[in-house]
């Protein structure tokens, strides 16, 4: 499938699918647009991909709420700082920041639960791209608490780091959401599902399967894609 189907999809609430590349993890996410989530997009994410699911935002915006990356976080202990030097095989720092729950959930942890987090976490996003950033702030610091789960990840623009979260808020851009997007990996048992089993599932699914190469050759002169 093509990228403008891609973009279609996330139009429309469906999930994509988004291999990074053979170089870097090597891993295929399944993407939804965070306006789309429901319990049920959140029970999918866990039963068909059953990686991780977290939610993504730009790092301007993450950092207006007053988030700090995760690894600077830790590394403000002393006796954890080491842990934080390390990087895995791909080489990239994480996009992670905290984790969160929002306050009206029950443990955090439910189907209905991280849906509730998440829809309450775009709503933040949706205030400040829409220009009330200090209602953004407000609603984040006085409804949230931490730690959660649900993690939230910034991305720091294709420039600097081409990830499952930059790459999943680049696709948004050209979709003409806000930048906010929730995703998980896909997983075999054991590894995690490879390409060709991927392209299988995107088949009998219906669901756009598009590489990262294809997201940043879509994204050329546009500066959204690029910057934080």
């Amino acid at each position: 499938m093509t990228i403008e189907e891609a973009i279609r999809a996330l139009r429309e609430g469906r999930p994509v699918l988004i291999f990074d590349s053979a170089s870097r993890e090597s891993e295929v996410d399944m993407v939804f647009h965070a306006s789309a989530i429901t319990p049920d997009a959140i029970y999918r994410l866990r039963s068909e991909a059953g990686g991780l699911i977290c939610f993504a935002t730009r790092w301007s915006i993450a950092k207006s709420l007053g988030l700090l990356w995760g690894d600077d976080l830790i590394a403000t202990v002393p006796e954890l700082r080491p842990l934080t030097e390390k990087r895995l095989s791909y080489g990239d720092r994480p996009a992670f920041t905290i984790w969160v729950n929002h306050i009206s959930v029950r443990t955090g942890i439910s189907d209905l639960d991280r849906a509730r987090t998440v829809a309450e976490l775009y709503k933040v996003v949706k205030m400040y791209v829409s220009g009330d950033r200090e209602g953004a702030i407000r609603k984040f610091r006085s409804e949230f608490q931490a730690p959660g789960h649900v993690p939230v990840l910034a991305s720091r623009g294709l420039r600097l780091r081409r990830g499952h979260t930059e790459l999943s808020i680049a696709l948004a851009h050209l979709a003409g959401l806000e930048p906010a997007v929730v995703f998980a990996e896909m997983l075999d048992r054991g590894p995690s599902l490879n390409l060709e089993r991927a392209r299988e599932y995107s088949r009998v699914k219906g669901l756009p399967l598009v590489s990262g190469e294809e997201v940043i050759r879509a994204c050329d002169g546009d500066e959204m894609c690029w910057s934080d």
